[in-house]
């Protein structure tokens, strides 16, 4: 007898045959196409299941599911403990985490202008480890990489900046395929982009996904009054989401409509967790089924080049999570305290969700320093666009605009067996709505339609 147990946040998807007949599951991958990743245990095969997290599955000889044992369940138990006392537990379960993965390795650690690689790089300076640093920055966009180089300078670290070019997803696109499976979209992973220069590098990656899920509110004051079903659907469901999905459902002849179906998923999900405080039963939510199986495959892009650990992924941290005061989580208040405790230089350099102020500025701005700082943004954006360079915000600009691209997205998206599969309407109302009305709405819609395009390419159609 086999025996898998999978973590509280697993690290990657493990797809097992189960009964049912071998044929796409259509009803999954329109949620796929809503939302950027499948849901709960689908996949795009009826008789193919994903593992769900914390669970214990037993296996007989022939492979066949025999026992399933969930061995924890999200739960909200604040203790009664001081705001001081949460910032000392965190200390030292989070430099302990950190030791345990960073032992006896280099570290490569991405850094970026936020919260959660700064809080990586305190305990590591901390713990005097051997770290090799780098951030990214797409050609002609936001300069994340300056903030990231202040933060590598102010710790000692060696840094790289490596820059995202234009057109490298056509480059890499069927090998990105054969390492995700077509689990997600193309146009996020920057990583394919450096991959050479991940290969170079020596050391094991030090990871931050999912610390501004765990650590701050699990919703936004203005979703409060919205029950946990819309919060839900707000927060997963992308721009263009529903236009694709809704077409896709409409073409495969499926019963009820999308919208409906989607969110009785949803409610279905939420029943399970036993969780009163909404915030908390959001972020369980959020951490039972987006964290493994949108994060964590994106996650295999990383392990190509070197092996990978993520602290927040810890199940104790997520233990940890499950006895913090709700008021304790939100804003970050627990790793910014961690920051200002231990390296107070770190916490002086500004912080990209509100520059230009950093984590001793941010909650007091200066509107005039504000003001400066946007209109010479403003400025240097409308320089570089009259001299050709556009300002470049989101990745998929880099990977869809132009005739170049153009020409090797549609040989995707256009293709007759793709078309003859999800229906000969789908693909052309969804691409001149893109050209022609709202790229930003529909870029989404646009890179589903290539990520299921390479999937079936890859997949005989039974």
């Amino acid at each position: 007898m086999k025996t898998i147990k999978t973590p509280i946040i697993p690290l990657k998807q493990t797809i097992v045959k189960v009964e049912g007949v071998h044929e796409p599951n259509y009803k999954a991958i329109c949620i796929f196409a809503a939302i950027g990743f499948f849901l709960d245990e689908d996949t795009y095969w009826k008789d193919e299941k994903v593992l769900k997290p914390r669970s214990t599955y037993n296996f007989d000889v022939k492979g066949n599911i025999i026992k399933h044992n969930e061995y924890f369940n999200w739960y909200h138990r604040p203790r009664n403990i001081s705001f001081k006392t949460a910032v000392d537990e965190f200390t030292d379960l989070f430099e302990f985490v950190i030791k345990e993965q960073s032992a006896n390795h280099r570290v490569l650690l991405p850094l970026s202008g936020g919260i959660d690689s700064r809080t990586q790089a305190v305990a590591l300076k901390q713990l005097g480890a051997d770290v090799h640093s780098y951030s990214y920055r797409f050609k002609n966009g936001f300069k994340e990489d300056v903030i990231g180089k202040k933060i590598a300078e102010a710790c000692d670290f060696k840094f790289d900046s490596l820059v995202i070019p234009p057109n490298y997803l056509w480059n890499v696109i069927e090998k990105m395929g054969d390492i995700n499976h077509c689990y997600s979209e193309f146009t996020h992973p920057r990583q394919m982009a450096v991959l050479d220069e991940f290969s170079r590098m020596n050391g094991q990656f030090s990871l931050g996904h999912w610390g501004d899920v765990l650590f701050d509110s699990g919703i936004a004051e203005a979703y409060s009054s919205l029950s946990d079903v819309e919060i839900i659907y707000k927060k997963v469901v992308k721009k263009g989401g529903i236009a694709l999905a809704t077409q896709l459902w409409k073409s495969w002849g499926l019963e009820g409509d999308f919208e409906s179906y989607f969110k009785q998923r949803i409610q279905n999900l939420l029943n399970e967790i036993d969780i009163r405080d909404k915030s908390a039963r959001i972020r369980a939510f959020k951490s039972l089924y987006w964290a493994p199986r949108w994060t964590s495959v994106s996650l295999s892009f990383f392990e190509v080049a070197h092996p990978i650990h993520l602290p927040y992924y810890d199940d104790r941290i997520c233990r940890f999570i499950c006895e913090i005061p709700e008021a304790y989580l939100a804003d970050r208040r627990i790793q910014i305290e961690y920051i200002k405790n231990r390296n107070p230089k770190l916490a002086a350099i500004a912080w990209q969700d509100h520059m230009p102020f950093n984590l001793y500025t941010y909650k007091n701005p200066k509107l005039l320093k504000s003001i400066v700082y946007r209109a010479k943004n403003k400025l240097e954006r409308e320089i570089n666009s009259l001299m050709g360079m556009p300002f470049i915000q989101r990745n998929w600009e880099l990977q869809f605009l132009g005739q170049s691209n153009s020409n090797q997205l549609e040989n995707y998206v256009f293709d007759s067996q793709f078309n003859a599969f999800i229906g000969s309407d789908v693909v052309p109302t969804i691409y001149n709505a893109f050209k022609n009305k709202d790229a930003v709405f529909y870029s989404h819609a646009v890179s589903m339609l290539l990520t299921l395009a390479l999937w079936l390419k890859k997949n005989k159609q039974p």
